[in-house]
């Protein structure tokens, strides 16, 4: 039984280290990274990088549509899979699929009605898988870390109703990572649940 208890605690231990050894990888490669840039780029390019450590501060464009409804339900999936919930998350997927015909998209130019009918498809889609999916948890974070960017580009690019951060996970995907958007620095891991919640870091803050 003792036995059991130190593997387990050793497992645990080794675990939360390698999280940790990730994100201090990642940033000294994101310093590197930085200083290479700092050599080749403008200060305008410079700009738009994260500094010494800095998140980050996105000024999102602005545009006549109200995206409070259907970002709710996608936070709402987000701390349902950070707590490990598959049912809570088929809740949440459905309220996105839902918010969509609420949308108010006639202030939008041409050029803006083809970027949003072709996010608007891309999250449809993985909302729905993620709705199809109750009992298999890992399928639904797969089709979150996809949701997530174009979640990213749809906040960007047509507003945000409250400041947004993106939080990077080092660890999600082979160690390829993944990141999700929270309206809190906070974090809350939706793709390792209660096994690394707080696995994670905030890179950029949108406004």
């Amino acid at each position: 039984m003792k036995t059991l208890v130190f593997s387990l605690l050793a497992i645990g231990t080794l675990a939360l280290t390698s999280c940790k050894e990730n994100k201090e990888q990642k940033s000294t490669t994101e310093t590197s990274m930085q200083h290479d840039m700092s050599m080749m780029s403008d200060s305008s390019a410079m700009g738009d990088m994260p500094m010494d450590g800095k998140v980050t501060v996105i000024d999102a464009k602005k545009s006549s549509a109200n995206l409070t409804e259907l970002y709710s339900h996608y936070t709402h999936l987000t701390f349902a899979l950070s707590g490990d919930d598959d049912k809570e998350a088929v809740s949440a997927a459905k309220g996105i699929l839902a918010s969509f015909p609420k949308i108010d998209k006639t202030g939008f130019s041409d050029e803006q009605k083809k970027e949003y009918a072709e996010l608007e498809s891309s999250i449809k889609e993985h909302a729905q898988h993620i709705a199809d999916n109750a009992g298999n948890i890992d399928h639904q974070r797969e089709h979150l870390d996809i949701m997530s960017a174009d979640f990213y580009d749809l906040l960007k690019d047509f507003g945000t109703p409250k400041p947004v951060y993106k939080v990077f996970c080092p660890m999600y995907n082979d160690n390829k990572g993944a990141f999700w958007l929270s309206d809190s620095r906070e974090v809350k891991n939706p793709y390792y649940g209660k096994e690394m919640l707080s696995c994670g870091e905030v890179q950029e803050e949108i406004k």
